[in-house]
C-alpha cells in the first residue's frame, strides 16, 4: 500500500469515523447539560426574537471597539469566507463530496480557487502573528490556539503545493494534502474548531437571555 492509497483510504475512514463520532458526543453533551428553569417574569415577551437578533448584532463588533479589534474581525472572516469557497466550489472538493451525496454543482475556475487560498493562507499567517506579536494575545494563548491554527493552515499549503507542482513527487504531495485535511477533522471535535457549530447556538442564547430580562442585545 502508498501512501496515497492509505491516505484514500484507511486513513479517511478513521478520520471520518472519529470527526463524526466526535462531534456527535459533543453536541449530545452538551444538550444533556442540566439547566436550571428560569423563574423570573420575561420583561419582554418572544425572547426568540432577541435571539435571532442576536446572531447578526454580534458579528460585528460595537462602533467605540471597532478602532482596536476591527482588523482582528475582517481577518477572521475573509479566513471563514476563504474555507468555505475552496472547500465548496473547488473541483476536485465538488467531486469528492459528489460521490458521497450523489450530485454535483458549478464551481469556480481553478485559477479564483487559487488565488482565494493564497489570500487565506495569508490571512491564517497574519493571524498567527497578531496572536505573537500582541501582548494580551500571546499571554492567553494556549496549545489549542496553536494546534487549531496549524490544522486549519496545513491543507491550504500543501493544497496550493500540490496544486502548483511544488512537490518533488506528485502523489506523494497529495497523500500529504490529503492527511492533512483528515488531520483536521481528527481535531475538529476536540478543540476550538467546534466554534463552528457553537457560534450560531451561543449568539442566539445570549440573544434571547438579554431580551428576556429587557437588556440589550
Amino acid at each position: 500500500m502508498t501512501l496515497l492509497d492509505f491516505a484514500r483510504g484507511p486513513a479517511m475512514q478513521i478520520a471520518i469515523i472519529i470527526f463524526v463520532v466526535g462531534i456527535v458526543w459533543r453536541l449530545v453533551g452538551v444538550w444533556a447539560l442540566r439547566q436550571k428553569k428560569d423563574l423570573s417574569e420575561a420583561r419582554q415577551k418572544g425572547a426568540w426574537v432577541g435571539g435571532i437578533k442576536g446572531l447578526f448584532v454580534h458579528a460585528w463588533p460595537y462602533k467605540p471597539f471597532v478602532p482596536k479589534v476591527g482588523a482582528q474581525y475582517l481577518v477572521g472572516y475573509v479566513i471563514h469566507l476563504g474555507l468555505f469557497i475552496v472547500l465548496i466550489f473547488g473541483t476536485p472538493h465538488m467531486l469528492f463530496f459528489a460521490d458521497i451525496v450523489g450530485f454535483t454543482w458549478w464551481t469556480l475556475p481553478g485559477g479564483v480557487i487559487t488565488a482565494v487560498a493564497v489570500v487565506t493562507t495569508l490571512a491564517l499567517f497574519i493571524a498567527l502573528v497578531k496572536r505573537l506579536v500582541n501582548p494580551v494575545q500571546r499571554m492567553i494563548s494556549n496549545f489549542d490556539d496553536y494546534a487549531t491554527w496549524f490544522v486549519t493552515t496545513a491543507p491550504f499549503v500543501t493544497g496550493l503545493m500540490t496544486t502548483m507542482n511544488m512537490w518533488p513527487h506528485y502523489e506523494t504531495g497529495l497523500a500529504i494534502h490529503l492527511l492533512s485535511v483528515w488531520l483536521l477533522l481528527i481535531y475538529f471535535p476536540f478543540g476550538k474548531l467546534m466554534h463552528s457549530f457553537w457560534f450560531v447556538v451561543s449568539r442566539y442564547t445570549t440573544g434571547s437571555r438579554f431580551a428576556r430580562r429587557g437588556g440589550m442585545a
